[in-house]
């Protein structure tokens, strides 16, 4: 790479850092990437237990489990001359997932989800005849919907001028803005269990689908269209797959080397950033940085309150509304576990339990709960006769909580109710009694930082996509105020969740290096030409 290359830093080694580093270096730019964990992947890291009697490891994604769109990430490999499938082999998840749809005094209703949307409509025609049809039309709408709001997923949004001039006019009559996501599937589904079939996606995002927008309904179509997907390893093999790939363009990659400030100069009225400090180097002087890290936590410390917008102030930053959070347990356990890959309970008092975690700030008594059972599947996560179970209950933000839960003491209680759950929930038999190893992370934790550092309120899944924080409403990649400082990640927009956060380091990176004066590399004649369908094909061939 030329001396003279522009350089860039980027602040985490999250999928939108990585994901940026990769495009930054294929595009000829000098990139180094500070990470204050141990490992790269931030909130898509990995938990590593041992056996205590030496007997084998355990391994676990600590964040997404869920790979959607694999197609994006493939641009990327492309665009660095590679191929995803190379770097990581991916299988096909069928079924999808579990749903195991919790009701008040009766047997809950269980579904497998599967890809055949035929089926899929069969399989949600036996809870209610007439919605079966309505699936098929569901599909249908929301695959015009995406092709016309792919322009906006992928553009920069500055302003609202941005919003209309990368909008079609015909997306217009899909974007339903005074609808929630229950609110627009009520016009297909007589059904509300089949509904809760359709919406729990929001949990994506973590929010309800009583308040989600309804421009999320294509959550659910881009699971059913591309499919969901495992990589051997899990998601962390995909952040491992990112590294080594930036690693080959020459990026630097430091782990445990957080960043501790930025150096910004004021020239005039005029203010930019100029480096980097860490406490191993002191101040490191680059042309750009981008920050990866939790972005409203970053703003508060890394960039001066007087030099940010009023709208962007430590209590208005604060004062916004953010995701639930979650309470994760990572557990090793003695034989194999009789669930799908992916299982999802919902809870019996579903309304309720939404409620406690978005407006009372409570645990509920009949929690909503997810586990993923990759060791079926991936021998890599487990010792031979040993599963691997990640367990995930949404719970509030530690605002929202505002001291009604301390996690100090409750933990121990949720521990017990989360078991509980998954004992006579999901079928799982003496589960506890066969526990070897476990971890457990709390909302207190997600705030407080830990390997990964800190998430403002503990809002594991970042600022909510309300409205009012959508498109350019959310934190800006190019940032205001301060030249050569951008933002990439779940902050920013498209939003949060991996295959948008990829969404977002294109869009990032694109801009960078217009200012950079350099041709961003997915704009040069391509050495590897990927199409959705040539990538899928891909994977396959990987799988």
């Amino acid at each position: 790479m030329p001396v003279d290359a522009a350089s860039v830093a980027i602040v985490g080694a999250g999928p939108g850092g990585l994901a940026a580093a990769m495009l930054l270096a294929a595009s000829g730019i000098r990139v180094t990437v500070f990470e204050s964990g141990s490992m790269v992947g931030g909130r898509t890291s990995r938990v590593v237990l041992d056996a205590p009697d030496g007997a084998g490891r355990f391994g676990f994604d600590r964040g997404p489990t869920f790979f959607l769109m694999p197609y994006v990430l493939e641009e990327i490999f492309a665009a660095s001359g590679r191929r995803l499938t190379d770097y990581a082999k991916l299988t096909r998840l069928d079924p999808m997932y579990r749903l195991i749809l919790g009701r008040p005094g009766q047997d809950p209703i269980t579904v497998d989800a599967t890809q055949d949307v035929h089926e899929m409509a069969r399989r949600i025609g036996r809870i209610e005849p007439g919605d079966a049809q309505a699936f098929e039309r569901f599909i249908s709408d929301n695959r015009t919907k995406l092709k016309l709001m792919e322009p906006v997923l992928r553009s920069p949004m500055r302003s609202p001028i941005d919003v209309v001039r990368s909008a079609s006019p015909r997306f217009l009559p899909h974007l339903n803005a005074h609808l929630s996501v229950n609110g627009l599937l009520k016009k297909y589904f007589s059904n509300p269990y089949v509904r809760l079939a359709v919406s729990f996606q929001s949990k994506y995002l973590g929010m309800s689908p009583m308040e989600c927008p309804s421009i999320f309904t294509i959550l659910p179509f881009i699971e059913y269209e591309y499919g969901v997907w495992h990589p051997t390893g899990g998601c962390h093999a995909l952040m491992q797959a990112m590294a080594q790939a930036c690693e080959e363009m020459g990026v630097e990659i430091r782990c445990q080397s957080p960043v501790i400030g930025l150096d910004i100069t004021q020239r005039g009225a005029a203010h930019r950033v100029t480096g980097v400090r860490t406490r191993e180097h002191g101040t490191e002087s680059f042309d750009h940085v981008v920050v990866n890290a939790d972005a409203a936590w970053a703003l508060k410390s890394l960039v001066p309150e007087a030099l940010r917008p009023a709208s962007h102030s430590n209590s208005k930053l604060d004062a916004k509304r953010y995701s639930c959070s979650t309470y994760m347990l990572y557990l090793g356990v003695d034989g194999e576990v009789d669930l799908p890959h992916h299982t999802i309970f919902v809870s019996s008092a579903y309304t309720q339990n939404l409620e406690d975690i978005t407006v009372n700030g409570r645990l509920s008594e009949d929690p909503s709960v997810y586990v993923c059972n990759p060791s079926r599947l991936d021998p890599t996560l487990a010792p031979r006769g040993s599963s691997a179970l990640y367990v995930l209950m949404p719970t509030p933000n530690t605002r929202a909580s505002d001291g009604r839960i301390d996690w100090n003491s409750q933990a121990p209680a949720v521990r017990r109710v989360v078991l509980e759950q998954l004992e006579r929930r999901l079928g799982i038999p003496n589960l506890a009694s066969r526990i070897r190893v476990e971890q457990a992370l709390t909302p207190a934790d997600w705030r407080d930082g830990g390997p990964i550092g800190a998430i403002n309120h503990g809002a594991t899944f970042n600022l909510a996509h309300n409205l009012g924080q959508m498109l350019h409403k959310r934190i800006p990649h190019a940032y205001p105020g301060v030249d050569g400082l951008w933002f990439v990640g779940g902050g920013t927009h498209p939003g949060s969740g991996l295959p948008v956060i990829f969404l977002s380091a294109q869009i990032m990176a694109r801009e960078l290096c217009r200012k950079a004066g350099v041709t961003y590399a997915q704009d040069r004649p391509p050495t590897l030409s990927v199409t959705r369908k040539k990538a899928a094909e891909l994977q396959l061939a990987g799988a």
